[in-house]
């Protein structure tokens, strides 16, 4: 998978939203709760990223649930490599051919920095509140899978 090849159905979250969803729920998790619940969503994420993740879980809670959740992204994700050095979320979005990336950091969410991506990426860097609202599954599944929209296939909390 390449940019070139990107899809509305590839979701990055970055390292503050994928431990906000375990430690905080929210919007974080409702945004995480769209992967969960659609198979035919994919979240993406290099390895970094999810090292990241369980870097900041095992810092506000512990090594264990760090762990924990660490396995079971692994079984979430799909994979992505990673060039040493580049930041792990803009990484997995740009070799995982992600048109959503979920950040909690304001520096990647201002227009100066959707310029500068969109000139290289075709990929929305959105606050989790801002794509939980705004996400339509129904009109995403005719666009991305075709046909009538089933409704969920999978169990958030699963």
């Amino acid at each position: 998978m390449s940019a070139t090849d990107a899809s509305p159905a590839r979701i990055v979250a970055d390292a503050d939203v994928l431990a906000a969803d375990l430690l905080c729920g929210g919007y974080s998790r409702r945004a995480l709760d769209v992967v969960r619940e659609h198979s035919w969503v994919t979240l993406v994420a290099s390895d970094p990223l999810l090292d990241d993740a369980a870097a900041v879980i095992a810092e506000l809670a512990d090594d264990e649930l760090a762990t924990d959740w660490r396995k079971a992204a692994e079984a979430l994700r799909e994979p992505v490599d990673q060039p040493e050095g580049d930041h792990p979320a803009l990484a997995s979005a740009y070799r995982g051919g992600a048109m959503h990336l979920l950040t909690l950091d304001p520096r990647l969410q201002t227009a100066q920095a959707g310029a500068t991506l969109s000139r290289r990426v075709d990929l929305s860097v959105r606050h989790p509140k801002a794509f939980a609202t705004l996400f339509d599954a129904e009109s995403l599944y005719d666009v991305v899978v075709g046909g009538t929209y089933p409704g969920p296939d999978g169990d958030p909390r699963g």
